[in-house]
């Protein structure tokens, strides 16, 4: 069975966080569904190859009378798994929220400000409120406490950092994606091996080679304790995802040994985990 979860609240009490935190673990997002297209789209998703798991949005800029009937309406959905969030902070903490972020509210005219347009907004939407399966009261909660509160009462789970390891050369330039960069051109260059500079960071010859400086072990394990303090308190700061990248001269050797030995020290311990190796065509990891 489908499962859809409704997102409503007025501006500013964080839906578009939510929808945010819900995308990232995995639903099909739709912001700013009319009202009176909620039940088509069910019909739609119950009749054809669609994800099983929705969430949709639906606020103030409704049709004033399709909000009006929402409740009826929703009586007459049987096809789904419903579930009803509704979001909401007190007036003052949202009429600061607006004078930080100098948003217009979109209700807001010549002849209604910025605290009587949320009051007004406040009866649109009070049929959703009142049919609510969960209220949450944003007052006091930051964006991150209400990613983890979003995850963990809607889904059972909060969003996980997805990791990305990136080998490369430098002569070809820094990846553009890349959050941290490791420069990893001061171990031994395998290169100089007559024997070893058509293969790669893959192969076992070359693995063999630089295993046997302590340098090359002593940089591996500097990144990852480096990566194991920090990776968690980024993960905190509301990061859907984060590339490392591992650079060398070419490309080809020490960026790819050490970016692969980091892919499978990290691949156990985070739910999403992916290594390319930009100048190898990306043949992934091998070992």
């Amino acid at each position: 069975m489908i499962s859809l979860t409704i997102i409503s609240g007025r501006s500013g009490s964080g839906k578009s966080t939510a929808l945010h935190v819900l995308e990232d673990l995995g639903y099909y997002c739709i912001d700013n569904l009319p009202v009176s297209l909620l039940k088509p789209l069910i019909e739609q998703l119950s009749t054809s190859n669609s994800p099983s798991k929705i969430s949709v949005s639906i606020d103030a800029r409704n049709v004033a009378e399709d909000l009006a009937i929402f409740p009826s309406l929703i009586e007459d959905i049987k096809e789904v798994e419903l579930q009803i969030v509704y979001l909401d902070s007190t007036s003052p903490t949202l009429v600061k929220r607006f004078s930080e972020t100098r948003r217009k509210h979109p209700l807001s005219n010549e002849t209604r400000d910025l605290s009587a347009s949320l009051e007004y907004e406040s009866e649109l939407l009070d049929p959703i409120a009142a049919i609510a399966d969960l209220s949450i009261d944003t007052t006091n909660l930051n964006i991150h406490d209400l990613r983890d509160l979003i995850g963990k009462r809607l889904t059972g789970r909060k969003p996980e950092l997805a990791l990305s390891f990136q080998s490369f050369a430098f002569k070809s330039g820094v990846p553009l994606e890349a959050d941290l960069v490791f420069d990893v051109r001061c171990l031994p260059n395998p290169h100089w091996i007559t024997n070893l500079r058509t293969l790669t960071g893959l192969d076992k010859p070359v693995a063999d080679f630089l295993e046997e400086h302590d340098d090359v072990q002593s940089m591996e394990n500097d990144i990852k304790e480096f990566l194991t303090s920090w990776l968690p308190k980024f993960e905190k700061t509301n990061r859907s995802y984060m590339t490392i990248a591992i650079g060398c001269t070419g490309g080809q050797h020490r960026s790819v040994y050490v970016c692969n030995k980091l892919f499978q020290h990290f691949q156990p311990q985070w739910s999403n985990v992916q290594i390319k190796h930009r100048e190898l065509g990306n043949p992934g990891n091998r070992n």
